[in-house]
């Protein structure tokens, strides 16, 4: 067995999600009232069918609930107010775990993924990494993300109708590939593209099957492992070949910038270069290009949006591009909630709450209450414009000290793109579409249909 095949088995082995070991039983009795269902039926309520089975959750139960969820029927208790969500982002994160909550997602992104580690590890992680998003950073790379966004665009057939959340994957991927891992190599990029695709584009079932290793000896979860172990080999060997490139000193892409940190002789290194790398790839990618799609069609959707994106795009208004961008994400969540586990008894919204439970704050339902965003059916950018919603009423990126490493970058990267789109088309959506389930994420069931014209 070769070093990275078996450092990728002892990722699987050590980021099992709810195996190993089994956690102290947790007191439910005085939690929230919720649904009666097996933990399987809530799950699958969670998991597969989220835009129904929150909201009516909520309608039924309140402004907090309590889901339980596999395994064991483990107490997922949700808040959706925006006082609670300033509450749990302000949570001692000693005690309020954001690593634990996104176990699920241990096997593909690692022990080292910023998303998983608490403490003082996700102190040193996000120390080590804050440089390569720093505002003079993200000016480098504007440029870069505009090259690649001018390429794709010029490349859209006119006047017929097709899937834009294909094409903003596509870009987005393309973004990813050059401008954060640093990729040049015509080969690789070929080689890479199809295993980050599959890594991405795969349903809740898979997701879960990570905590049962006898599953991935069949069917979908044996090819999710394969593209584990393939994707693994490809980018160990980016990392080695980009730390003996002789022009490592000059290059300004994010992995290059993360392999030249030295914090005091403090330095990430290749696993934790993987890990973060498979982090930022998952969480960059697919939710800024979802993000995109929906702008694009719901400008598509509305001739008066339309002529002013375009208007915008032209004479370089990035403000009102950037509250399209903002305003999509509004209206269509691309993750569903942000979540916390208590490893220590805590005190929230004037509820005692005992260890072991996972606490959220419901993204889906802070997004459309009306007393957080008026209408909150209609899309409308100028909620956004001049001025910023009311505190934790708009929380895509999270908050508190776990907010998104990223949010600078996606916003730019998204305006970078809006802005070649409306300076090349006028967009019309093409039929009507509606978020289905992806993974983790929520995305265009229809794939956001659009038409581009001169």
């Amino acid at each position: 067995m070769d070093e990275i095949t078996a450092l990728t088995q002892e990722r699987f082995r050590r980021m099992r999600p709810f195996g190993g070991h089994r956690p102290p039983p947790v007191d439910t009795s005085q939690l929230p009232p919720g649904p009666r269902w097996p933990a399987f039926a809530q799950s699958a309520g969670l998991l597969r069918f989220r835009h129904r089975f929150v909201p009516w959750a909520h309608r039924t139960y309140g402004d907090v609930f309590t889901i339980r969820v596999i395994p064991r029927g483990r107490p997922l208790v949700v808040f959706t107010r925006p006082e609670h969500a300033r509450e749990i982002f302000a949570g001692d994160p000693e005690v309020f775990h954001a690593g634990k909550g996104n176990a699920i997602l241990g096997p593909i992104m690692g022990e080292h993924s910023l998303l998983l580690l608490d403490g003082a590890g996700h102190k040193r992680a996000r120390k080590l990494l804050m440089p390569a998003f720093s505002g003079q950073a993200l000016r480098g790379y504007e440029d870069l993300v505009t090259g690649v966004a001018k390429t794709e665009v010029g490349s859209w057939q006119r006047d017929v109708p097709f899937r834009s959340l294909d094409r903003m994957n596509a870009l987005t991927l393309e973004v990813i590939l050059r401008v954060v891992f640093g990729v040049t190599d015509e080969e690789r990029l070929r080689q890479l593209r199809p295993l980050v695709n599959r890594t991405v584009d795969v349903s809740p079932a898979v997701l879960l099957g990570w905590g049962w290793p006898a599953l991935q000896r069949v069917g979908v979860w044996k090819r999710t492992v394969e593209t584990a172990y393939a994707l693994d080999r490809l980018i160990y060997a980016e990392i080695a070949e980009r730390r003996r490139a002789p022009d490592l000193a000059d290059r300004t892409d994010v992995l290059s910038q993360l392999i030249r940190v030295d914090d005091g002789g403090d330095r990430l290194t290749d696993p934790e270069l993987r890990d973060q790398l498979v982090t930022l790839l998952l969480a960059g990618h697919e939710t800024t290009a979802t993000a995109l799609a929906w702008a694009l069609y719901e400008v598509g959707r509305d001739p008066r949006q339309r002529e002013r994106a375009r208007t915008a795009a032209r004479t370089g208004d990035e403000a009102w591009l950037e509250a399209v961008v903002k305003e999509s994400m509004r209206l269509h969540p691309v993750i569903p909630m942000v979540v916390r586990t208590l490893v220590r008894p805590a005190t929230l919204a004037g509820m005692d709450l005992p260890a072991g439970v996972t606490v959220a704050t419901s993204i889906l339902i802070a997004h459309s209450r009306p007393d957080n965003h008026p209408d909150p059916e209609v899309f409308r950018p100028e909620r956004f414009l001049g001025q910023s919603p009311p505190a934790n009423t708009w929380i895509p990126f999270g908050g508190g000290v776990r907010r998104c490493i990223g949010a600078s970058f996606s916003l730019m990267e998204a305006v970078a793109v809006l802005r070649e789109v409306f300076t090349a088309y006028d967009v019309t959506a093409a039929g009507h579409d509606e978020p289905k389930v992806r993974n983790i994420t929520s995305v265009p069931r229809r794939g956001a249909r659009i038409l581009v014209s001169a």
